[in-house]
């Protein structure tokens, strides 16, 4: 697609290729064997062009050799390129990235233990946007799963020492030392069934992940073996994709393994083919791995390439752009890199700060992936970025591209509108310099004119209106070679290890490991614990760091290019319209020369854009640097991304720093900032509950001390349901005031759910509590840090206060801290923000973005007054035990205010589904967002076009000593259906978040299980997930065996339990879990005997069912609310409810209403890196 510039001489040497193949474009880079140095040739032309040419790295090989090669006349088209010229090639692909994005990889069988048929499609069974009531989430990579009879069991040492207890199963002996049981070995001739089945049918492509291989891979091996002996070309096994714990991601990696290395080989077969037959022998051909190494080919697999191409770039800019200039003290520290890579498909974003930066676990449309990646976070963002126009009017770019086949419009092949068609009809491309290789003879321009009439008909069609490194076998010296040792450490108890690098001073493992770690947790979690210190894995890293690139010096400023530099000048659209714009040849330009935006620059491979009040000034390499000479003025979206920067920081915080499962795993926790009195500021998506409950605690703790007895250095914590704004016991808030001169300017709070606080069951969510003193410890207001010493005694008192103390004190402890840990980073981003800025301003913008999620919820509630003709909505549900719930909406369709009345609710009940008002804060704050279309920010501003009419002594207002333990779980779900049922909104999901504990006097454990999602007008209901006031996560079922002693015999989708309907609802799950050793169990569930509503003459989602079978015994419904002792042998079985329904079943050959709105997608908009991993986890809570 560029030019290739002349040379002197033509060269008979060894060429050498570095070829980034990207989405729309290929790049190449060469080394030409000119004498005395080699010379640097870059050359890019379309990723696609089945007209011209069939694969695109051959195609710019081919070009460059025949325009540079001594006597390249025989490098014509068409013809296997001979190889004697050429040296090397390494190349960073995105062929695994574009199969994985389009679902386009090999058809692929997934085959699992007994009972998990459905694990990898339930996940972690959170869903991706809490916010979203239609619950978009994606497609599985495998075409089908099918269960294995076989299982393998932890055998502990508490299991053993058990006296009189017979174990089933054959002991084993793993290679860490640990014991498993193999209870039931692999039934090789059904395997051998369900595999011809499988194959007969075209498939070719097999996952195999069975339960704990990667402690016994024994059965893995066994089924690989038999995979092949079928004819099976692809075999996957997890323990040899990845040999660490946790089933799910373990999974996934092998699935996405499966699924893309076929991908990769079919195009590593074309590649070869263009070329003689003894490439491989002859040339050096490696492939950029996603950690940043090259690998040949034979060990270049799926999912070690999804970020092949990205991870290339970030290992360039690493080597040309870190440390060159000279510090500006001799003691100060090289400044870090920002590597911003937008392309034609995607734009990748990363940091490098003199060490790769390097993640073990991330996420890539959907797809965990758990094996070394570079930590680049990608958005689907870039010059290919389709332009379309949603119902509302609004151009949308993406998340879909339309690539370089057809590419856009300009391209002259028949494409759709996208940023690079916009770009040229507003002038930002000078398509007088772009290179006439468009058409059917690849000899016409860029049709700027064919883009401007698409603009024009997209507008007509609108309505008229639119708002606007290289591997050791490549034969390096030993001395070439840094080595470095890593051990991946954890302290015992927790899950999330450190990959500890060695410092290789000592012979012990605390002088080569153990300080580092501790060092190193200290200064990322704030604390160290007391604690062993448990070795998962190790990993060696070899590097050849090459030659390092000499020091840059700041060129001599030359002010503006000389004339020559000039091309012309051309009118192109920037932020205050149409202007009269200097274009520039950065060839004819000097370093030191610079140029004051707006301008345009352009050079053979692309164009450079300066933005008003901007300047480029191109140093002594010939690269331009880009200043910003002023503020961007659009400050009211970037404060609202930096408060909601803060709460999502300091959940990032708490999760890394807590030690139990259900603050670590689960993420049950939410953070967020408020104002001087009080006000929700921003609240991190975590749990819905939440949202608009932490504000009251954070309230009634600045009535309880009062400002002026708030004192730096003290931190204040509470739980009271009732008294202190709190939403249950096992919730605790820790909350801490920012201090600006001695005055207070912020809160930071962090709200999280304690697995044990104490009561009369282990876990704390008793079914049969009737007072709040059966439900644990009570917290009004009590200062947690006082004068900066954590307040361990106090605290610990109040916690083991009888008659029913903690059962975990260890973990309340370390959890507590982490939060305390959580809001000290609170404070430390939001003096930074202040410092950047200042106070009044700060405060400014927080009273703005008040204001805009104020009307927006205005505006919501007017048009729903005008689309339903009614200013009165009313609903009504009933809880299982026939306690109603009503309310009354009335809205003003002036001023889009409006009264939720819940007069007629039902009264206090003698059990524990009362709900403190806060509950319903958050129920009522929740909906209000969803139903709001578009992204706002959440805080206090929501509710204040809101006033509430709650009876005193109801269900929603108890008095202070009611039991309320499940009104935040189970009474939160039914209010949220109430709401929606009142808007009209869908069908009910299943209203329930089936709340499981189980623990004796030593340990307590709570989880919370998904069930069926309610369909609504232009979708269906979705399985298996968490729904409406929660979302967090299920423990890993290698984690939930590994932890306690309990056995997970099945974990799958209840096929059947969704409503039917035009729209069918979402199907609930079943669970079965067996206690190996006596243990108290507890649920604590509603829609047990009131199915959820289906909307419109759509069915009923089934109820939910819990049953017990005792070890030889009959089964038993224990119903919705029940507390019993266990054994080993005894099975509990938790059956969720599904969703509703919407809409009458659709006649034969009838449209569905809205199907045309959900086509199945070709392409899925990518998100990657550690801030993706983390945003979902902000959704996952």
């Amino acid at each position: 697609m560029s030019v290739l510039p002349p040379l002197d001489v033509l060269s008979d040497g060894m060429f050498n290729f570095s070829i980034d193949r990207g989405g729309t474009f290929t790049d190449i880079y060469c080394l030409v064997p000119t004498t005395p140095t080699p010379t640097p040739i870059v050359y890019k032309l379309l990723s696609q062009d089945p007209s011209n040419y069939a694969d695109a790295p051959t195609e710019g090989i081919r070009r460059v050799m025949k325009h540079y090669l001594r006597g390249g006349t025989e490098w014509d088209r068409g013809k296997s390129l001979p190889v004697s010229n050429i040296k090397s090639i390494r190349m960073g692909t995105t062929v695994a990235t574009n199969a994985l994005l389009e679902r386009a990889g090999s058809r692929t069988l997934l085959l699992t233990t007994s009972g998990y048929g459905d694990v990898l499609q339930v996940g972690n069974q959170s869903r991706p946007d809490i916010f979203d009531l239609t619950i978009t989430k994606r497609s599985n990579l495998y075409e089908a799963s099918e269960e294995i009879d076989e299982r393998v069991a932890m055998l502990t040492d508490k299991m053993k020492a058990q006296e009189g207890q017979d174990w089933e199963g054959e002991v084993k002996e793993t290679v860490t030392g640990e014991t498993v049981r193999v209870i039931r070995p692999v039934d090789v001739p059904k395997v051998r069934e369900i595999l011809q089945k499988h194959y007969d049918n075209g498939v070719r492509s097999v996952a195999v992940v069975l339960m704990h291989s990667y402690l016994y891979p024994d059965h893995e091996v066994a089924v690989g073996e038999v995979c092949r002996e079928v004819g099976y070309t692809q075999v996957t096994l997890s323990h040899e994709t990845s040999r660490m714990v946790k089933l799910v991601p373990r999974g996934q990696t092998t699935v996405a393994s499966a699924y893309l290395t076929p991908s990769i080989t079919d195009y590593l077969k074309g590649f070869k083919k263009g070329f003689e037959d003894s490439l491989m022998s002859k040339v050096s051909v490696t492939f950029m791995k996603s950690d940043g190494g090259l690998t040949r080919v034979g060990s270049f697999s799926g999912h070690q390439a999804i970020l092949s191409g990205p991870a290339g770039g970030v290992v360039g800019y690493a080597k040309t752009s870190y440390s060159r200039y000279p510090p500006s003290t001799p003691s100060a520290p090289p400044k870090a890199v920002i590597g911003f890579d937008m392309g034609g498909t995607s734009t990748d974003v990363s940091r490098y700060g003199g060490v790769m930066p390097t993640v073990y676990e991330t996420t890539t449309a959907g797809v965990t992936v758990m094996t070394p990646q570079l930590d680049i976070n990608t958005v689907a963002a870039g010059g290919g970025s389709k332009l379309t126009i949603t119902k509302g009017g609004v151009m949308q770019v993406g998340p879909e591209s339309v690539g370089s086949q057809p590419g856009p419009v300009c391209y002259r092949k028949g494409g759709s509108l996208a940023v690079t068609d916009a770009n040229a009809v507003t002038g930002r491309v000078v398509k007088e310099r772009f290179p006439k290789i468009f058409g059917p003879n690849e000899d016409e321009p860029l049709d700027e004119e064919g883009s401007r009439d698409m603009f024009k008909k997209m507008i007509q069609d609108a309505g008229g209106e639119i708002g606007g490194m290289k591997t050791p076998e490549e034969g390096y010296k030993d001395a070439d070679i840094t080595t470095e040792r890593f051990l991946n450490l954890r302290y015992e108890g927790t899950d999330t290890a450190i990959f500890t690098k060695s410092n290789e001073d000592g012979t012990d493992f605390w002088s080569d490991y153990g300080n580092t770690f501790s060092t190193h947790y200290q200064r990322e979690f704030g604390f160290d614990l007391d604690r062993d210190v448990i070795v998962d894995d190790y990993r060696v890293q070899c590097i050849v760091p090459g030659p390092s690139l000499p020091s840059l010096v700041p060129p001599t400023p030359l002010g503006p290019p000389p004339p020559s530099a000039f091309v012309m000048s051309k009118k192109a659209y920037f932020e205050g319209g149409w202007q009269d714009v200097k274009v520039y040849d950065l060839a004819m330009m000097s370093p030191g020369h610079q140029v004051s935006g707006p301008a345009i620059i352009v050079q053979d491979i692309s164009t450079i854009v300066v933005e008003d009040e901007c300047e480029a000034i191109m140093n002594v390499e010939g690269d331009l640097e880009i200043n910003q000479i002023k503020e961007d003025p659009v400050m009211l979206s970037i404060f609202g991304h930096r408060f909601m920067g803060i709460a999502e920081s300091m959940g990032k915080t708490l999760q890394r720093t807590s030690v139990s499962v259900n603050i670590k795993e689960r993420l049950d926790f939410s953070c967020a900032l408020f104002g001087p009195g009080g006000g929700l500021v921003a609240n991190a998506p975590h749990i819905p509950v939440h949202l608009g409950a932490m504000q009251e605690a954070v309230s009634y703790q600045i009535k309880h001390w009062g400002l002026e007895g708030m004192q730096p250095g003290e931190v204040f914590v509470s739980n009271h349901p009732q008294l202190a704004g709190g939403s249950h016991l096992p919730d605790i808030t820790v909350i801490t005031p920012v201090f600006r001169h001695g005055k207070i300017v912020f809160f930071v709070a962090s709200r999280g759910h304690h697995s044990d606080i104490g009561g009369i069951a282990p876990g704390s969510m008793p079914p049969n509590s009737t007072t709040l003193l059966e439900e644990g410890a009570q917290i009004i207001a009590t200062k947690l840090v006082k004068d900066g010493v954590f307040q361990e005694q106090a605290i610990t008192e109040i916690l083991n206060k009888p008659p029913y103390p903690t059962r975990n004190l260890r973990d309340n402890l370390s959890d507590l801290r982490a939060q305390v840990a959580a809001n000290q980073m609170g404070i430390r981003l939001v003096n930074e923000l202040i410092t950047e800025y200042d106070l009044p301003t700060v405060q400014g913008y927080m009273g703005f973005i008040q204001r805009t999620a104020e009307g927006s919820v205005r505006a919501m509630l007017k048009e729903t007054a005008a689309a339903l003709s009614s200013t009165s909505l009313t609903a009504t549900d009933y809880m299982d035990d026939g306690t109603p719930i009503k309310l009354t909406i009335t809205i003003d369709p002036d001023t889009g205010s409006a009264t939720f009345d819940f007069t007629g609710t039902g009264p206090q009940v003698l059990g524990n589904h009362n709900a403190p008002p806060a509950v319903t804060y958050s129920a009522v704050i929740y909906s209000l967002r969803c139903l709001v279309s578009s992204e706002i920010p959440l805080n206090q501003g929501c509710l204040n076009p809101i006033r509430f009419i709650i009876p005193p002594g109801s269900i929603l207002n108890p008095s202070p000593d009611a039991a309320v333990v499940g009104g935040n779980v189970l009474t939160s779900q039914r209010l949220v259906d109430v709401i929606l049922k009142a808007f009209k909104a869908c069908a009910a999901s299943q209203g329930c978040m089936n709340n499981l504990t189980f623990g004796n006097e030593g340990f307590g454990y709570y989880e919370t299980i998904a069930g069926g999602h309610g369909a609504g007008p232009t979708w269906d209901g979705k399985h298996g997930v968490h729904t409406h006031c929660t979302n967090t996560r299920i423990t890993d079922p290698e984690i939930l065996e590994r932890r306690y002693p309990v056995m997970l015999h099945k974990f799958e989708i209840r096929k059947g339990s969704g409503g039917t309907g035009r729209r069918t609802g979402g199907c609930g799950l079943t669970r079965v879990i067996e206690p190996l050793e006596p243990l108290v169990m507890s649920i604590l569930s509603e829609r047990r005997s009131r199915r959820p509503y289906g909307m419109a003459g759509g069915g009923d989602g089934a109820t939910g069912v819990n049953l017990l079978k005792r070890k030889g015994g009959n089964l038993v419904n224990i119903g919705g609310k029940a507390t019993t002792n266990l054994g080993v042998g005894d099975l509990l079985i938790i059956q969720s409810p599904g969703g509703g329904g919407y809409g009458k079943a659709a006649e034969e050959g009838e449209k569905v209403e809205g199907e045309e709105t959900q086509p199945a997608p070709s392409f899925e908009g990518v998100g990657n890196g550690s801030l993706q991993a983390y945003k979902e986890n902000q959704f996952s809570a």
